[in-house]
């Protein structure tokens, strides 16, 4: 029994340690990037000159509409997800939303995110929610995969069109667009086989990984319906943080046509997918990128000034405030209940 009570206080002083220590680091993560990082200045300097205009007030009202239903919904995917395993309110699962991001502010491509949604849970065993978690996750880069593929596709007739590199391989360019649909249509097939994923790698795993592949196993029980909805709710989720970063072009004065907008701006996420980043970096990563693409527009279309630049900048840097430093902010209110050490269950 002074066993049974001994592990009890250790597992408590031990989740103690590891929720002070995540949300350490995230304040000390936002506080360097918000004070180090000159590129928020330039968001200060831009919402100054701003703030006499009524139009700003309509779009960041908008802007944080957005927000709240971005990660709504992501919220409700990851409820829909999990329920498989154990059965949460969607308040529960936005609280899981907002303590995982907490957790991933500091991790690599925000991996963290996994770890720190599932240790909300009561019964399920984390390993389980990992996985599942993994597969909104999965959705969630194959929407953005698919999307910056097609608009990629646009991309290359408007704006490299009447240069050399387009005259000496505009052939090549009905390659790309093949290759690009059979990509497209191999990475959305194995996204929906995924169930029969756990048989093949059962095979190849050697016995002592059994555990692990009970676990692993939990991803054969989603339906190809159940997968297809998650896709959906991927895809809106998308268009909702896209029209943000719209948005926020339009706040600091930024015009660009609506088509030609949401078309780079799936770009930008694009390739952010595909650099391995932590969350801290990001932010002057996905600013240099957005600078890039969104500039040839005005140097192609218009006229591409300072002011520009600037505000090319303060969208991104506000982008990355709004959707990830004040959500994981507000997800250290709710790292206090995530349950790092806990007694095994039959469930476990």
């Amino acid at each position: 029994m002074n066993k049974y009570f001994t592990n009890i206080h250790k597992n408590k002083t031990y989740n103690l340690i590891v929720r002070l220590a995540i949300i350490f680091a995230t304040y000390y993560f936002i506080y360097k990037q918000v004070f180090y990082h000159r590129k928020l200045d330039y968001v200060v300097s831009s919402f100054m000159d701003l703030v006499d205009q009524p139009h700003i007030y309509f779009f960041i009202v908008w802007i944080t509409i957005l927000m709240i239903v971005n990660w709504g919904i992501e919220s409700l995917k990851w409820q829909f997800l999990i329920n498989k395993i154990e059965r949460v309110s969607f308040l529960k699962a936005f609280e899981a939303i907002l303590s995982g991001i907490s957790v991933s502010i500091f991790t690599p491509n925000r991996i963290g995110e996994w770890f720190g949604r599932v240790f909300i849970l009561e019964k399920a065993n984390p390993w389980k929610g990992v996985f599942i978690t993994m597969v909104g996750s999965m959705s969630q880069l194959l929407v953005t995969i698919v999307v910056g593929a097609i608009s990629l596709l646009f991309y290359i007739p408007i704006y490299i069109r009447n240069t050399e590199l387009y005259a000496d391989y505009y052939y090549l360019y009905y390659g790309i667009i093949l290759l690009v649909v059979v990509i497209i249509a191999t990475f959305i097939l194995i996204f929906l086989n995924i169930t029969s994923l756990p048989n093949f790698v059962s095979r190849i795993l050697n016995k002592r990984f059994v555990h692990f592949n009970e676990y692993f196993s939990v991803i054969s029980t989603f339906s190809t319906f159940e997968l297809s909805t998650v896709l959906l709710l991927s895809f809106l989720r998308y268009c909702v943080f896209a029209l943000q970063f719209y948005l926020f072009l339009m706040t600091f004065s930024v015009e660009i046509p609506l088509l030609h907008g949401l078309m780079i701006i799936s770009l930008v996420f694009f390739i952010m997918t595909a650099i391995p980043t932590v969350t801290l970096a990001e932010l002057g990563i996905r600013g240099s990128v957005s600078l890039y693409f969104i500039g040839l527009y005005f140097e192609r279309f218009s006229e591409l000034t300072d002011q520009i630049n600037i505000g090319i900048i303060s969208s991104s840097s506000s982008l990355w405030l709004i959707n990830l430093a004040i959500p994981a902010i507000l997800g250290t209110f709710f790292v206090y209940r995530l349950r790092f050490f806990r007694k095994r269950t039959s469930n476990g």
